[in-house]
């Protein structure tokens, strides 16, 4: 009899302690996703309307912040789309911890400088949308690293040199746009290996 009275205070205690861990880690999760978020938005140096000047506050829910998408079951931030906000500024290093970060879309704005290594991270990214900005320089060759990456928007920067024959890790690709650049040279990508490409766009280079 002892022991079956034990039974039940011990097995709340692990359910418990179990509820306490994954509440615990969750809340982190969380908070690792806010602060990457509020570093893009320290880097933010013209925001006219003002939207995430005054919708991204610690005071709500990163999930219902403006352009954020969160899953439902790990509730981990999955899509980021600030596009068309006239926004002026830099991609932090930080943004490199949406570990869940499926889609990412900034186009028609004006983000310039460099992009962070950071961001090959972002191992779960399906869409990628830096269109209609200002970045410049050659293009990373780590963004034939995205595995799982079906669209590639890079249309209408200041892009230089050739494409990386790195994109032809990109197996899954569907859609490459690179129009409106200064890239310049040959191709060296082995196109038999992006299988499922069905949309490239090259034109104004």
């Amino acid at each position: 009899m002892a022991t079956a009275d034990f039974l039940p205070p011990l097995m709340f205690f692990l359910l418990f302690s179990i509820f306490r861990t994954t509440l615990s880690t969750n809340s982190l999760d969380i908070t690792t996703d806010q602060s990457a978020l509020l570093a893009l938005k320290s880097h933010i140096t013209h925001d006219p309307h003002h939207l995430l000047a005054t919708n991204w506050s610690t005071s709500t829910s990163v999930c219902n912040w403006i352009g954020v998408t969160c899953g439902f079951r790990h509730h981990r931030v999955i899509a980021l789309d600030l596009s068309s906000m006239d926004l002026t500024g830099t991609i932090p290093s930080q943004l490199g911890n949406l570990s869940f970060l499926h889609s990412f879309s900034i186009c028609h704005n004006s983000f310039h400088g460099s992009l962070p290594t950071e961001l090959t991270n972002l191992h779960r990214l399906k869409h990628l949308d830096f269109g209609n900005n200002s970045f410049g320089g050659e293009i990373p060759t780590w963004f034939g690293y995205f595995a799982k990456l079906e669209s590639l928007y890079l249309y209408m920067n200041n892009f230089t040199g050739v494409i990386p024959s790195t994109f032809g890790n990109l197996s899954k690709l569907e859609t490459l746009s690179l129009f409106n650049n200064n890239l310049k040279g040959q191709i060296h990508i082995r196109i038999d290996y992006c299988s499922n490409l069905i949309r490239l766009y090259l034109e104004n280079n």
